[in-house]
């Protein structure tokens, strides 16, 4: 096991799923000492994809993950705040805590829009239920940023009764991470479930009953919800040593540790060298906040392991089904498998033949297939890798 100074108490700062399954792991690999696992919010760790689906939807009231902490011999400390950092202690709004090891977890938070400190967000347990009863027929709901959360927003807000207006400030839905010909092809999903979408439309602020757009117009406004993204919650760290990147994220090296000894850092507050994509990541998505969870647990108990899964998320919204495997790049070439006119369909990104990254809607078994390829590297055919007749597992050269 690694070595630890002082104490052998580990500290997970972080209670959502990465810091969650840290604290497990480490318990589950035979860590014999104290785990002490600390959460801003006053629940119990639960999983957060639900929030905009299950939950907006009244299909659930609570997400609470299937962890029994007593039971497992881990103390959770809840309503805590991280507001420190020195060697050897984590200094919270409730008192310090000692540790050989620390783990951050800490996750992100919704970036804020000048200008609509009006709206409603959506990123913990209490922000879904508390938008969940707004929700009526006839509500007009505006909806700022056509990402992954707006498009999720939107469906469970239709199914509601209410009238949906979304507005993004980009050419086309999900703008930085998909080209705006894939995001587009996606436009036409809002229009089928009676959704109003208005690209190139900027928000200059929320006022009473409507949000100002940019070029002056004012739209009707009940309610109004921003998702234009999330960053790093590291502003505790200030003055720790701990490096950040210029988006606040904690740099880690490959085995997830940071520059401070017995400091890691795992889940959406991570940024890791990736051999696989040639770049560092931030991933914030639900599965890698498990994975590097349970890898940062690992490196604690001492094992020395490259992090650098194939990155992986998804997105049900309007009736389908969104998954998304890899990483693209400027310079990938970009291949359509059947067309947006199509019930399901996909998109591959190649460099140089060899499948870097796939976007399949309600193609599960592409995506299945596509992601086992892109953890091999290998390099398909690009006229076989086209054809959505084609397995893709059959579409590989050779």
């Amino acid at each position: 096991m690694a070595e630890l100074s002082g104490t052998d108490q580990v500290v997970v700062v972080g209670a959502g799923l990465a810091g969650a399954q840290c604290a497990s792991g480490l318990r589950r690999g035979g860590w014999p000492g104290r785990i002490v696992l600390v959460g801003d919010e006053p629940h119990a760790p639960y999983d957060r994809p639900p929030l905009s689906k299950e939950v907006l939807l009244g299909k659930a009231d609570a997400t609470t993950l299937d962890i029994d902490f007593p039971h497992l011999g881990i103390e959770l400390l809840t309503g805590r705040r991280a507001t420190g950092l020195t060697p050897g202690v984590l200094h919270t709004d409730g008192g310090d805590l000692p540790y050989g090891a620390l783990v951050i977890a800490t996750g992100a938070v919704p970036r804020v829009l000048p200008g609509a400190e009006r709206a409603h967000l959506l990123h913990t347990l209490d922000d879904a239920l508390a938008l969940r009863a707004l929700l009526r027929p006839g509500l007009r709901l505006v909806l700022v940023g056509a990402g992954w959360i707006g498009a999720e927003v939107a469906t469970a807000a239709r199914a509601a009764g209410c009238e949906v207006t979304v507005v993004e400030a980009g050419p086309a839905p999900v703008p930085g991470a998909l080209p705006t010909e894939v995001g587009r092809a996606m436009a036409a999903w809002y229009a089928e479930a009676g959704v109003e979408l208005r690209c190139g439309a900027a928000v200059e602020a929320v006022e009473p009953g409507a949000v100002l757009l940019a070029d002056g117009s004012h739209l009707p406004a009940d309610e109004v919800v921003v998702g234009i993204g999330a960053r790093p919650a590291t502003d505790w760290l200030a003055g720790s040593g701990v490096g950040l990147d210029a988006a606040g994220a904690v740099l880690v090296d490959e085995g997830l540790r940071t520059g401070l000894p017995g400091v890691y850092a795992a889940g959406d507050c991570a940024s890791y060298p990736s051999a696989r994509t040639g770049a560092r990541l931030t991933v914030q998505h639900w599965d890698h906040a498990l994975q590097s969870g349970e890898a940062a647990a690992a490196a604690v108990l001492g094992a020395d392991v490259p992090y650098d899964p194939v990155p992986y998320f998804w997105s049900e919204q309007f009736g389908r089904m969104v998954q998304y495997a890899g990483r693209h790049g400027d310079g990938d070439e970009l291949l359509w498998r059947g067309s947006p006119a199509d019930a399901s369909w996909a998109v591959l990104w190649l460099r140089g033949g060899v499948l870097r990254a796939l976007l399949a809607v309600d193609r599960p078994r592409d995506l299945t297939q596509g992601r086992r390829l892109v953890e091999r590297g290998a390099v398909l055919d690009p006229a076989r890798a086209a054809d959505p007749s084609v397995p893709l597992k059959s579409a590989v050269a050779g």
